[in-house]
């Protein structure tokens, strides 16, 4: 084609567009912002109105709230184990460990570790490896840590350990049961 039967077809076109776009002006429903949130167009509730319109409703009534009382300190039972050789805990709270050069932290099934400071590996009697709950990977004997990094051990049995040749000791983040060998 000529450039002017193109310039002319484009111009055509382009024209009949905006005749049919300016014809049927036809906008989307809810397209428009036009209520307020809090209004009876779009309400807005809180969970302790819902919690009382489902004790209405199952026919308990109304519920009074209760004062909070003060959190009681916790005290430690001798679970803190950092540096004792042949120690245990089984807990679900965190607990700071320090692991030496040549010691093994040894977990309980379900024990969670998140490596703080050094450099670790993983200790494992059989092939089976450690959950890397960070990266989403499963970790094998021998192989290294990532620090801070969540480790999640599903069976006893298998810990972390100083990486070889490294003289300087682990800080562990520990949750659940463990043992130091």
């Amino acid at each position: 084609m000529k450039s002017l039967t193109k310039l002319s077809l484009t111009v055509i076109v382009l024209g009949a567009g905006v005749a049919l776009g300016s014809i049927f002006d036809i906008t989307a429903q809810g397209a428009g912002v036009t209520s307020q949130a809090g209004t009876a167009d779009d309400p807005v509730v809180t969970k302790s109105y819902v919690d009382q319109q489902i004790q209405k409703a199952l026919g308990g009534g109304t519920t009074t709230p209760t004062t909070p009382t003060n959190p009681t300190a916790p005290t430690d039972n001798g679970n803190n184990n950092s540096g004792n050789n042949n120690s245990s805990s089984s807990s679900d709270q965190v607990t700071i460990v320090t692991v030496k050069p040549g010691e093994k932290l040894i977990a309980a099934a379900g024990a969670e570790f998140i490596v703080r400071n050094g450099h670790a590996v993983i200790y494992s009697a059989d092939s089976n490896g450690v959950a890397d709950l960070t990266d989403g990977k499963d970790v094998t004997n021998g192989q290294a840590v990532g620090n801070n990094h969540l480790m999640s051990f599903p069976r006893a049995g298998r810990g972390i350990m100083v990486q070889d040749g490294v003289k300087s000791s682990l800080t562990v983040m520990v949750r659940g049961g463990y043992s130091i060998q």
